[in-house]
């Protein structure tokens, strides 16, 4: 291997010495995921025009493609060239130690360092893998001001806390094209995430192309399928971005399209069907059959020899019982070989399947319902159950990853995402179970999401868990957190992801070519304040929803995470508990929000919900902005002359705002009411301000707010 400049190594040791490790230190920028160790300098590096990248040694064809996009990415941005060698701009001197694996593994060096100072970048890296998250980071520094495009000044030593950094995306449920792979890849890049998790195979679709059982996809895709040409272009454009590709096959469980073209695998007779509603469904393979082996072999060596990587998901989960407990073959199977119930039986499957996977190089990784202590030590445990399970799996000797807590199909605030911890303070592992934590991923399920919708349900908030993945775990500040996220956010557009640019498609879907028409602003705003319901609420109300029905409604056009009620929260927070008093200065700014939105809401309800039949599905979330508006003006009032709320008024106001967060068939549901609630309680309050502490205020304030048990329709 070549050597390293020793007089180059020397200096920037000596000068990263000082450095602070992310977490104690302010961030250099708008970086996300934060680095593992930085220093930031007072000034500004002029970086205008094109990127002139120049390497130390020859750089192999994938980091010549990864400088290629980087270079027409600060192009585009610039407004300086789009492609690199004479051209004049700012410099970047590029030494990679070594080109990485021809695919990516678990065991890469991701590390890297970055040099900004003077009138040049300097970005070194073991392999292209690091420098390719060098050039990530590098085009992330870039920033404007009134005086041109500059980077800060940084020295910067980065490397990943975790090696698995996944995105988990669901391509059986709803089918999700190529292109919808491929944008998500260079967007997963951008972030720093290295794994693709591909769900393949479900009871509502099989989704990959088997030569030696093409009948699998004949009758059970819908003729919506990866062929294996396509699935090998996935391959090669995740590995000429350091990422991995992990496919999932779910068995023995989530299997209807497996028995539909194979009803004689199944643990009871057909025929089947391909399931079009989402849940848990009866059809489980029978492990008591050697052709359900048999077929399972040439399957998945087929597929071992299609993916490259050392893993391979089997599923695993959510074998509700129904019929190995209805079949007495498989009744009579398990008392003539003894085992005990039906996990013992899920224990037999998996060591044959095991076995399967084993003789063609691979290692299997199944949900946390495969996890038994017969089963060989070399599997890896996905934990949808949480922290505490993914710990029970290390002290067992299995390595794992966390999947609870980012599973961003449910809908919750980037902030629920970001305090999770595969490690967390608490955990009693030992360090060497420690190391059995391999990282995590964010869970894409798609029963709720079109190619034109997966996109805004993937970013920006997936650029939180990658940091929880990537940085130090003392990088915990979410009001830091959501300042970068909303930049980072522009970075990923820039990249290829349509989060941003189809909210306009979505509209249309409401209003057909409208855009523009009188009341578009008011729509807008309604629907920026809304966000889907979470949790699993959307299929009680939507019970008609199913895999036929196309995803066009408000709930589809509603973000996940609505900014403007966060930020409302934020400006309620900061009057109602001001340090020493209540901030009533800030009483008119809030005021004049609600009285804008409550017009909004008056326009969607009572004037375009007649001219547009699909924004009736507002009406109730308009009027709801009506309603509360009101409420919210009284507090304020309130508030604004120091008369407090009388109790009366009070309870008429909480019940108002309980009425308008009753849940709809639209699905959606308005945060911004929980800070209504907060401005009624403190209003009636407020005459003890003076008595209570800080902290004690607060705690008054919101247990007066607190409504009662919200009723979850999916229960």
């Amino acid at each position: 291997m070549p050597q390293r400049n020793s007089f180059a190594i020397c200096l920037f040791s000596a000068a990263v010495g000082a450095m602070a490790p992310a977490g104690a230190a302010p961030l250099p920028a708008d970086l996300m995921p934060a680095p593992a160790q930085a220093r930031v300098e007072a000034g500004r590096v002029p970086a205008g025009g094109g990127l002139e990248v120049s390497a130390q040694r020859p750089a192999g064809p994938r980091l010549s493609s990864a400088i290629a996009r980087a270079v027409g990415r600060w192009g585009s941005r610039t407004g300086g060239p789009a492609s690199g060698g004479n051209a004049a701009g700012f410099r970047l001197l590029v030494d990679c130690a070594g080109a990485g694996a021809a695919v990516p593994s678990e065991c890469e060096d991701e590390s890297y360092t970055l040099e900004v100072g003077g009138s040049q970048a300097v970005l070194r890296a073991p392999n292209d893998f690091g420098a390719m998250h060098g050039l990530e980071t590098l085009l992330q520094l870039l920033q404007r001001d009134r005086d041109g495009w500059f980077l800060p000044p940084v020295e910067i030593r980065d490397q990943p806390r975790f090696p698995w950094r996944g995105l988990m995306i669901d391509a059986a449920r709803h089918w999700q094209p190529i292109e919808v792979i491929e944008r998500n890849l260079d967007a997963m890049a951008v972030v720093k995430l290295n794994v693709l998790h591909l769900h393949l195979t479900d009871d509502q679709g099989f989704r990959i192309e088997s030569l030696t059982h093409p009948e699998l996809t004949a009758k059970g895709s819908d003729g919506r399928y990866f062929t294996q040409a396509q699935m090998r272009e996935v391959i090669r454009y995740a590995a000429e971005r350091g990422i991995r590709v992990v496919p999932e096959f779910d068995i023995p469980g989530h299997a209807t399209s497996w028995v539909v073209s194979h009803p004689e695998l199944a643990s009871l007779p057909g025929p089947y069907g391909i399931e079009r509603q989402w849940g848990v469904f009866n059809p489980v393979l029978d492990p008591t059959n050697e052709a359900t082996y048999a077929l399972l072999g040439d399957f998945l060596g087929e597929m071992a020899a299609l993916f490259p990587d050392r893993f391979i998901h089997i599923g695993g989960d959510e074998n509700n019982g129904v019929q190995w407990n209805a079949s007495p073959r498989i009744q009579a199977f398990k008392r003539e070989h003894g085992l005990k119930d039906n996990e013992a039986l899920h224990a037999l499957f998996n060591k044959r399947i095991n076995a399967i996977l084993a003789r063609a190089g691979k290692r299997l990784v199944g949900w946390d319902e495969i996890e038994n202590p017969e089963l060989p030590r070399d599997c890896v445990i996905d934990s949808w159950r949480g922290t505490e399970a993914l710990a029970d799996s290390a002290v067992l000797g299995f390595d794992g990853i966390l999947s609870n807590g980012f599973y961003i199909d449910l809908c919750y605030p980037a902030s629920d995402h970001y305090s999770v911890e595969p490690l967390p303070d608490s955990s009693p592992l030992t360090a060497p179970q420690r190391a059995h934590v391999l990282g995590g991923e964010a869970t894409m399920w798609s029963e709720w999401v079109s190619p034109e919708t997966i996109d805004s349900r993937i970013w920006p908030r997936t650029a939180a868990i990658a940091e929880r993945l990537w940085s130090p775990a003392a990088v915990r500040d979410v009001a830091e957190m959501y300042r970068r996220l909303a930049i980072v956010s522009a970075r990923l557009s820039e990249a290829g992801a349509l989060h941003e640019r189809n909210r306009d498609i979505m509209l249309r879907h409401l209003v057909g070519e409208n855009l523009g028409a009188p009341g578009d602003d008011s729509l807008r705003t309604v629907i920026g304040l809304l966000e889907p319901v979470k949790h699993y609420q959307r299929g009680a109300l939507q019970i008609w929803g199913n895999q036929l029905v196309p995803l066009v409604g408000l709930a589809d056009a509603a973000l996940p995470e609505s900014a403007p009620s966060r930020e409302f929260a934020d400006a309620v927070d900061r009057m109602l508990f001001a340090p020493g008093g209540i901030d009533r200065a800030q009483a008119d700014a809030i005021e004049g929000q609600l009285r804008a939105w409550s017009a909004a809401g008056k326009e969607v309800a009572d004037r375009l919900a007649g001219i547009y039949p699909a924004v009736r599905e507002a009406i109730p979330a308009g009027r709801a902005l009506v309603d509360a508006g009101a409420v919210g003006v009284e507090a304020l009032g309130s508030i604004a002359s120091g008369v407090p709320l009388a109790d009366p008024r009070l309870a008429a106001g909480l019940a108002v705002l309980d009425r308008a967060a009753e849940p709809n068939e639209s699905a959606t549901e308005l945060p911004a009411l929980k800070s209504m609630r907060l401005l009624a309680a403190a209003a009636a309050r407020q005459a003890g301000r003076k008595g209570l502490s800080d902290d004690q205020w607060r705690m008054l304030v919101i247990s007066t707010a607190s409504p009662k048990p919200p009723v979850d329709p999916s229960k």
